[in-house]
């Protein structure tokens, strides 16, 4: 790629801003990403306590399977076939403290099997779920980087799925769960703040994981993260980290460089802010480029709750259990003030062998919360009864789990405990919310604005421009933010030999049926 001799400094470390780095490269700029921490991957991180290691972000990753939805994306970005990964047979299995289990297996037959044998009952609206699955996984979903009428072309082919996408993504998950009778699996449906979820996102996971194109990377997050930097390298960007961003630098109404906290200052063509939102608008550019849209969309869009997380290193092989359950309780478990659990979900590790020895099994229970302010004004006010709060979190948790094992408790190595204070100091994140915007009724897939009204050469990506967070929003929005820089700067945007691919044979499909 021809060099354009402009310079785009890009604002944290994390999915968006790595992924926003290698295309800058790749068209030519030359890209620098300003990370806070010690380590790049703001969310999608991982930690070691003694001889294991604890994931807090990659459940799995949509594109794992080559010709996959997405896969051409990320092979953009990554050696992604580099990555092993592993398809669970089971999703989640659902279990009551009485006995009573239903497992959610990611293969839909299996799946099918399971909830008729569980809940004959609800044949109806099993079936009909099963058949939204099915039809989901064959679905290829629109690009946002891509043009309206490319879009448009691949949108012909799925009249079907359409109808489906706009009857799911208009309820949430819990109100979805009410067609069901039976209680487990309303509780997949419904347990928890996932309920308030678009039901189109949790019928989406199940479609993706049918099609094997939802699988765990080996590694976890880091695996993918490091992969990224080694290919951002490879194309001469670079990666600073322990670089602060105190502000955004603006002459004219034009981003043309940044502050750091040692004071440093950087000069660039083009600002991409790949770090938190609110912190973005509110304090790097102090509400400047603001109006009252964006003032309304972060007072009264929801957003993912926070969460505390309870690590435990088990000197024990658990491969015999699920490597995802869910416990419904018969009391409410107590996260903090206001918040109470009526299930509670463990990830249970033994199919990652880098994140424990052998023979030996890391285990974390995510517990979403959204009291962050409790836990913030505690670490700050209260040091001594702020590790006591957490050490109630690892004890409870540990009470729920040997009851499932129960020679868990004397096996624990390693106790870890974060909380949504933790989230908020390492990552900035607004809320200490866990990905961003939700995906709720009404909501969508749809990306929010990525500029600033009256800002020039800034633009944004990451979890706060397209709702639904996770890993792939951060490829996606990287994308979309140096196709426009692109665009402005007359600078040739490379399209996906894929996506290109299926643009042709769309437009001799659409051809051949006129």
């Amino acid at each position: 790629m021809k060099q354009t001799g402009q310079k785009i400094e890009i604002v944290g470390g994390g999915i968006a801003g790595l992924c926003t780095a290698v295309y800058a490269q790749k068209c030519g700029y030359q890209a620098e990403v300003l990370e806070m921490n010690s380590i790049a991957g703001g969310l999608a991180t991982s930690w070691q306590r003694g001889h294991y290691t604890f994931e807090t972000c990659l459940h799995w990753l949509l594109g794992s399977k080559p010709g996959g939805e997405m896969h051409a994306q990320w092979q953009d970005v990554v050696d992604i076939d580099k990555l092993t990964f592993v398809n669970p047979e089971v999703f989640t299995r659902i279990e009551t403290e009485s006995g009573e289990a239903l497992t959610i297996y990611t293969n839909v037959n299996r799946l099918e099997a399971e909830l008729l044998r569980r809940a004959p009952q609800d044949k109806k609206e099993i079936l009909r779920l099963t058949g939204y699955v099915r039809k989901l996984s064959r679905f290829k979903m629109p690009d946002p980087a891509a043009s309206w009428t490319a879009n448009a072309m691949t949108l012909l082919r799925e009249p079907l799925c359409l109808r489906l996408l706009g009857k799911l993504s208009g309820i949430t998950a819990k109100e979805y769960a009410e067609k069901f009778s039976d209680p487990l699996i309303w509780n997949f449906f419904a347990g928890g703040e996932m309920g308030q979820l678009s039901a189109l996102a949790l019928v989406f996971s199940l479609a993706f994981m049918h099609a094997e194109n939802a699988g765990y990377a080996i590694g976890g997050s880091q695996a993918l993260i490091r992969g990224i930097e080694e290919k951002l390298a490879s194309l001469g960007g670079r990666v600073r980290l322990d670089a602060k961003v105190d502000r955004i630098l603006v002459e004219r109404d034009q981003a043309v460089g940044l502050k750091l906290a040692s004071g440093e200052t950087i000069d660039a063509d083009w600002v991409v802010s790949a770090a938190d939102g609110y912190a973005t608008i509110n304090e790097l550019l102090n509400g400047k480029y603001s109006d009252e849209a964006i003032r309304k969309t972060y007072d009264t869009m929801a957003t993912f709750p926070s969460y505390a997380q309870v690590s435990l290193g088990v000197a024990m092989d658990l491969k015999d259990r699920p490597g995802m359950e869910t416990f419904i309780l018969d009391s409410p478990f107590h996260v903090d003030c206001g918040t109470y659990l009526h299930q509670v979900g463990f990830r249970i590790f033994h199919f990652d062998p880098t994140f424990a020895p052998a023979g030996k099994t890391a285990v974390t229970c995510f517990l979403p919360t959204r009291n962050f302010e409790y836990w913030v004004d505690l670490q700050e006010q209260d040091r001594k009864r702020y590790c006591a709060e957490k050490h109630r979190l690892a004890e409870s948790v540990i009470g729920i789990l040997e009851k499932k094992v129960p020679d868990i408790r004397k096996a624990i190595e390693v106790i870890d405990v974060s909380t949504p204070a933790t989230v908020i100091r390492y990552t900035g994140n607004w809320k200490g919310s866990m990905e961003g915007w939700m995906i709720a009724p009404g909501t969508g897939f749809k990306p929010l604005r990525n500029t600033l009204p009256g800002l020039g050469r800034f633009i944004m990506a990451g979890q706060w421009v397209l709702p639904g967070g996770g890993l792939p929003s951060g490829l996606i929005t990287a994308r979309t933010a140096m196709r426009t820089i692109c665009k402005q700067d007359r600078v040739p945007f490379p399209p996906l030999k894929a996506f290109s691919n299926q643009l042709d044979s769309n437009k001799r499909l659409a051809s051949s049926e006129l």
